[in-house]
């Protein structure tokens, strides 16, 4: 199945795309629309569908800006553009822009199959040949290619040399004058250890990972991909590697037998300096050397709100404990791992199980009195418990008890870390559902528009929105919309295109097309329903 987004400021012709094609038939499936470019935008930024479809004459953004915008930020997007103006220049500028297609208005549902058709005909071949293994590999031996890496390499382990580093640049056709820098590392594993899977996904992003803005990427090992990242101003460079994060979790979790978890380093303001922001994202990704969710995790997101003045880090914990950075770093998923790690140990000195399992569950308790202190906690008020003697000696009476003990200890820590860190993002997320419950009516509330209200970037909020709420950005707005309309529906007599408008939607029978597509009946169904 190919995803279709449709983009058009005329009602009548979005219908006719939606209404008018056996969607599923066709092995295509209508993921959405909107009725100018700068909301498609917005929306596109989340649902990334494979297709876009849109007019090239619209208010505020006209399609081939967005066309341009699209290509810039998800370039795996193929656009069909739809004119009712049969000029040469718009034709000439679109093809210019790396359009797959070109219709005229009006056309009927026979032409956009067959043009939809030599769209995914196209992706196929695409994929294909980016994800061709064989091809990647030659491309990296290169020797530019190689040159071009260890340089890099250098660079971010602090071995090159300073003094003719912009020089070198230069000579490699790297550009990386800039104010502020990051690093970011994906790591991409298979799921069931399927070497394919994950070597045909790394290729892939291998192909895409030029077209990522304002960054320059290598890749470490066979799978992880090293991307240097600047920008003339921090909110700019947050932008952009948010929105590179999400396009590379995108491209790699084509194949749904591959994850990929995303580290981003801290924010610095020098070369020379991306030694630090490299090792920051190192280090999460190797207390998280097991995870296999699809996570982005930035060290810049562990910094306190109310501390960030002083740019104080919440978790900036400088002792070089493992275990500390274990705790830090580590999901609840993780807890597991910790555990079987710890065992390894006892089972290496299975006669002394209480002398070790004693000094293993000291260590740990040490090491969450210093994770709650550094979080501003104190564990003598929130579990005394774990510091009684006796609390210690019950545990390791027996393996079982031990490991049980174990996992409890680990509990506690990570809830206590996640009501602190994420904590921070609580009262974003309540703000942001606040403003939709307010604002839901209002055609222009956009993940743009609500990620202004919280002052953080799109592409970093959409993050944060998905990662702490479960759900993306337009399916919850969505979803407060068609909650709402079910209200007027039982409580008032208005209007089925009434109640459209009412609660935010631009079109009364896309209205009507989502209400079904999530509830499965009709608006008059269920009001029908509901008056019984």
């Amino acid at each position: 199945m190919y995803s279709v987004f449709a983009v058009d400021d005329e009602p009548i012709v979005l219908e006719g795309i939606r209404s008018k094609i056996d969607w599923e038939g066709s092995g295509f499936t209508f993921a959405g629309e909107a009725t100018d470019g700068e909301i498609a935008l917005s929306m596109i930024h989340e649902i990334k569908p494979d297709i876009l479809i849109t007019d090239i004459k619209m208010p505020f953004m006209d399609g081939l800006q967005l066309a341009q915008a699209i290509k810039q930020t998800q370039p795996w997007i193929k656009i069909i553009i739809l004119s009712g103006h049969d000029e040469f220049d718009y034709a000439k500028k679109a093809i210019s822009i790396g359009i797959e297609d070109y219709l005229l208005k009006p056309f009927t549902p026979d032409e956009l199959i067959t043009s939809l058709n030599k769209t995914a005909a196209q992706i196929d071949k695409e994929r294909k040949q980016l994800s061709d293994i064989s091809k990647m590999k030659e491309e990296l031996k290169s020797k530019e290619a190689l040159i071009k890496k260890d340089f890099l390499n250098n660079l971010v382990h602090g071995e090159a040399d300073t003094n003719n580093l912009m020089q070198k640049c230069g000579e490699l056709g790297i550009n990386l004058i800039s104010r502020y820098y990051k690093v970011l590392i994906s790591r991409i594993e298979s799921r069931s250890g399927n070497t394919q899977n994950q070597q045909e996904a790394c290729s892939l992003l291998n192909s895409y990972s030029s077209a990522i803005s304002e960054a320059v990427s290598f890749f470490h090992h066979t799978n992880l991909l090293v991307c240097i990242f600047k920008g003339t101003s921090q909110n700019e460079l947050e932008d952009n590697i948010f929105r590179a994060a999400e396009t590379i979790s995108h491209i790699a979790t084509k194949n749904e037998d591959c994850t990929v978890l995303t580290a981003i380093g801290k924010t610095v303001e020098h070369l020379s300096q991306l030694k630090i922001s490299y090792e920051d994202a190192k280090k999460i990704l190797d207390v998280n050397s097991k995870n296999l969710e699809n996570r982005i995790i930035s060290s810049d997101d562990l910094t306190d709100f109310s501390s960030r003045e002083n740019n104080e880090t919440v978790l900036d914990i400088r002792e070089g404990d493992p275990l500390v950075d274990k705790l830090k770093y580590a999901a609840k998923g993780d807890v597991q791992n910790i555990i079987e790690e710890s065992m390894e140990l006892i089972k290496k000195n299975p006669d002394q199980f209480s002398v070790f399992a004693s000094y293993l569950l000291v260590d740990l308790i040490f090491a969450v009195s210093k994770l709650v202190e550094k979080l501003g906690g104190n564990i003598k008020e929130l579990n005394p418990e774990i510091l009684q003697r006796k609390f210690i000696d019950d545990a390791v009476s027996d393996e079982s008890r031990f490991t049980k003990t174990l996992e409890q200890v680990l509990n506690f820590a990570l809830e206590f870390r996640d009501s602190k860190v994420t904590g921070k993002y609580a009262d974003v997320i309540l703000k942001a559902k606040r403003f939709i419950e307010e604002n839901y009516s209002d055609q222009n509330t956009t993940l743009t528009t609500v990620a202004e209200v919280v002052c953080l970037s799109p592409n970093h909020f959409s993050t944060i929105f998905s990662q702490e709420c479960k759900t993306t950005f337009i399916e919850y707005l969505t979803n407060v919309r068609l909650e709402n309309a079910k209200r007027l529906m039982r409580e008032t007599d208005m209007k089925g295109y009434d109640i459209a408008y009412e609660c935010g939607f631009s079109d009364p029978h896309y209205f009507s097309y989502i209400f079904k597509k999530n509830t499965g009946l009709s608006p008059r169904e269920y009001k029908l329903s509901v008056e019984k």
